[in-house]
């Protein structure tokens, strides 16, 4: 891929901390697909990440491989995208600690993120749990990008993304490009299957509450028809009734569907009728890249080409910006 200077950079990296679900795809992934013609995209596996926690070696290495072949299987062209291992690009984590040091104690005490973890992971509270957000800064300033598709629920990491490129520029003009949020028009939030209230996360203790993008068309199936709704069996969107109007947002995206033709298609019928239909429609939207997931897996030769023609773009690039922070500081030339 060639970077193109006329275009804007889009960049994201996904953790292989587990599986890709049906908001991770929904939410970001589907959106990404249509901007590989108007942007310069980078999209990494952000596998330096996922190590904050506990992860088993050989499980590591397997999800890693599994996310890229999703990317790819999501409609991500790696001639039109550099599609990279994080830790394939030895400058992350060199100027991830650049930036601890103009990075203030008080803006990685506020992350919310860190609470989260931290309450979940009592046992291992450990310091790039709470360096994390500076490593994310520097995936995305490595590469100058204009723009970050992210979810609402982090938002807050660009923000302090922003303070600390300004921060440094502040001492060491035009150094970093500013980089802004990049919200999804649709999607851009999924909710639990089995509390609405909360975001699809695969996390959760309870596997009836999200869809993984290679689950088994019989488990969506079962999923969706354990998906909580409420009493009154009228399916329509409103405030206190989060589970159908969650449905009803992924019934409408998986359909290409506005909501309220949703409503117009479902009314009169039942919870029953509505969930099968729901299920039905996202396993035909996941069946593709399920099975193209599967048989990228079987091709190791074509995703190592890949991933190493990917570090080797994204180093070229990163160095570039390496070379002029070292500068700047005052490290000496190599």
């Amino acid at each position: 891929m060639i970077m193109d200077k006329e275009k804007k950079t889009m960049l994201s990296c996904v953790q292989p901390s587990g599986k890709l679900t049906l908001g991770n795809y929904l939410g970001a992934m589907r959106n990404w697909v249509g901007l590989q013609d108007d942007y310069n995209c980078i999209f990494s596996v952000a596998n330096e990440h996922a190590i904050t926690v506990r992860q088993v070696p050989a499980e590591l290495r397997r999800n890693t491989l599994e996310v890229l072949a999703q990317y790819i299987a999501c409609g991500l062209d790696p001639q039109k995208t550099i599609l990279f291992i994080q830790s394939h690009v030895a400058a992350h984590a060199e100027l991830a600690w650049i930036l601890n040091c103009y990075t203030m104690f008080g803006e990685l005490s506020r992350m919310t993120q860190f609470k989260d973890k931290s309450a979940r992971h009592a046992d291992n509270v450990n310091a790039g749990l709470f360096t994390y957000p500076t490593l994310m800064a520097a995936d995305i300033l490595l590469y100058q990008a204009d723009y970050v598709p992210v979810g609402i629920d982090q938002v807050q990491h660009v923000e302090l993304t922003r303070n600390i490129a300004q921060r440094f520029n502040n001492l060491f003009p035009n150094t970093f490009t500013m980089p802004e949020a990049y919200l999804g028009k649709v999607g851009a939030k999924v909710m639990s299957l089995q509390d609405p209230a909360k975001k699809m996360s695969k996390s959760d203790d309870n596997t009836n509450s999200f869809i993984l993008l290679l689950d088994k068309p019989e488990d969506i199936m079962r999923k969706f028809k354990r998906a909580v709704t409420d009493s009154d069996n009228r399916i329509v969107r409103a405030e206190d009734k989060p589970g159908v109007s969650n449905l009803i947002g992924i019934y409408a995206l998986a359909t290409n569907q506005t909501p309220e033709q949703v409503e117009a298609e479902f009314e009169g019928k039942g919870y029953g009728d509505f969930k099968t239909a729901c299920g039905e429609a996202v396993v035909e939207m996941l069946r593709p890249i399920r099975e193209g997931t599967e048989d990228l897996l079987k091709n190791k030769d074509y995703l190592e080409q890949v991933y190493k023609e990917g570090a080797q773009q994204a180093a070229y690039l990163a160095r570039k910006t390496m070379d002029k922070v070292h500068r700047k500081i005052g490290f000496v030339a190599k």
